[in-house]
């Protein structure tokens, strides 16, 4: 399949990938980013397999295996050799294999609260967050994504009825649902699911890489960001207080900032 995306600005190359959950897209969690990064970078938001304008082809093998390999085939299309990764929980987790699978395609990382590379420490697990969203696949609803919604934030008044409503509706597409069924069967089956065991392989990442998180995280608590500290070569860790799972939509202008200084090339 081909990745949908979304294009914009000029200079070095960053693609954006989204987290997942109910009536997730690049727009949905990028919209407002994308147009902040623009005028410094050639910005690519993709949907990733099984979201937005993604849907349609079977989500087959483990899914980061799988979104990594269609993103590898989108950027040979476009013409980009190399690329610094933004990824956002699932989109995290997409980014990290990526990097793994192809290192000599990435420049940078820069990591919230990624999938598969955060280890629980401390935090039960599973967590509220997957617990919400388990709940959601198995009866969907909208009151349930509202209670999944309101995991990601620190601050719930960010959940908005015209989001919840939103989401819904993307999310109760035939095809979404299909998708997200497989994609949660691809993070259980045996013969697949160590692939999203992502921290067991970082120690082999060089790449230079920011990780950040919200130190009210429900999803992927902070605890979850000791063992990747701790194996990442090359990495640093910056926290937000008073922010969840969605840092780049919580403190906005604060991530912004700290995205460009880390993603402008050094001259």
């Amino acid at each position: 399949m081909t990745l949908a995306f979304h294009r914009a600005g000029s200079g070095s190359p960053v693609v954006l990938l989204h987290g997942g959950g109910p009536g997730a897209s690049a727009l949905s969690n990028f919209g407002r980013t994308i147009p902040v990064l623009a005028p410094h970078f050639d910005v690519l938001a993709v949907d990733q397999p099984g979201y937005g304008g993604s849907l349609g082809d079977p989500i087959t093998g483990q899914y980061f295996t799988h979104a990594a390999t269609e993103l590898a085939a989108l950027l040979d299309k476009l013409g980009l050799e190399q690329v610094d990764l933004v990824g956002n929980s699932l989109g995290g987790g997409t980014a990290v294999r990526f990097a793994l699978n192809y290192p000599s395609r990435v420049r940078r990382l820069l990591l919230m609260g990624p999938g598969g590379l955060s280890l629980n420490v401390y935090a039960a697990d599973p967590t509220e967050g997957v617990k919400r969203l388990v709940a959601f696949g198995r009866d969907p609803s909208r009151a349930r994504l509202a209670a999944f919604l309101r995991t990601l934030v620190f601050d719930p008044s960010l959940i908005t009825s015209e989001m919840i409503d939103e989401r819904f509706q993307a999310a109760s597409d035939p095809a979404a649902m299909r998708a997200m069924r497989e994609m949660g069967a691809s993070f259980s089956n045996p013969a697949t699911y160590e692939e999203g065991l992502l921290w067991r392989d970082a120690h082999r990442l060089h790449h230079e890489t920011l990780l950040v998180w919200g130190r009210e995280d429900r999803v992927n608590p902070l605890d979850g960001a000791l063992v990747a500290l701790k194996v990442l070569r090359n990495a640093r860790l910056h926290v937000f207080g008073g922010c969840g799972h969605w840092a780049h939509l919580e403190k906005f202008d604060e991530f912004n900032r700290l995205a460009m200084d880390f993603l402008t090339p050094s001259t």
